[in-house]
């Protein structure tokens, strides 16, 4: 009877230890999934907060940018068409050194490497002289590399012209004062005082436009 009530207890206490060992069995998988569920939380809340930083970053450049093209118009509109103008001619005009402001910075410095435009302010600038020639690059490889420069792209030339000596103080003169700027780096004359051929070799210069573009970020 005692041997009976021995194996009765021990499948009781096993019976117990089985449980006791399921529910820690459970308890420590439900403590693992709420580890694992509360870092999957935690990195998920985290993202969401960048996320949302990065609007609101967003958001108030927006709305500086947009405060900023009202004041930008007025002083544009102030600047090009301060009379006289920067170069002492009128804003209103059609003379060779009237034009709004504006323009005459444009024409001052283009924003593209335009060969056939240069000629042409050639030509008007040596009005009244003998042109022999005008030539450059106009190589559009060029100008598409270019496009990276972060500053001023050399646009260089030659023109050979015929005129007397007083002719070629007039064009040096002219050169000195345009608006756009010139860089004589070789002159050479040859002929007889009233009948100079000239020869210049010079380079002006160019800004490639930048280009204003929305910019997409992954947040991480």
């Amino acid at each position: 009877m005692a041997g009976i009530l021995t194996k009765t207890k021990r499948k009781q206490v096993d019976k117990t230890q089985a449980i006791m060992l399921g529910f820690v069995i459970g308890a420590s998988m439900i403590s693992v999934f709420a580890l694992v569920a509360s870092k999957s939380f935690l990195s998920q809340a985290t993202y969401l907060n960048k996320v949302s930083s990065a609007k609101e970053k967003a958001r108030d450049q927006l709305k500086a940018n947009k405060l900023a093209v009202s004041t930008l118009v007025t002083s544009y509109k102030s600047f090009a068409g301060q009379n006289p103008n920067l170069i002492g001619g009128s804003s209103t005009g059609s003379n060779n050194r009237d034009g709004d402001n504006g323009r005459l910075v444009l024409d001052a410095l283009p924003s593209k490497y335009d060969f056939p435009a240069l000629a042409t302010s050639l030509e008007k600038m040596l009005t009244g002289y003998s042109i022999n020639s005008i030539s450059g690059s106009d190589d559009s490889t060029v100008q598409a590399e270019s496009k990276a420069s972060a500053g001023p792209v050399d646009m260089p030339f030659t023109m050979n012209v015929t005129t007397d000596y007083a002719g070629i103080q007039k064009l040096t003169t002219s050169l000195e004062k345009s608006i756009r700027p010139f860089q004589v780096q070789e002159l050479s004359l040859s002929g007889t005082n009233n009948t100079l051929q000239v020869s210049i070799t010079a380079k002006t210069f160019y800004q490639p436009e930048k280009d204003l573009s929305i910019i997409k970020k992954v947040v991480k």
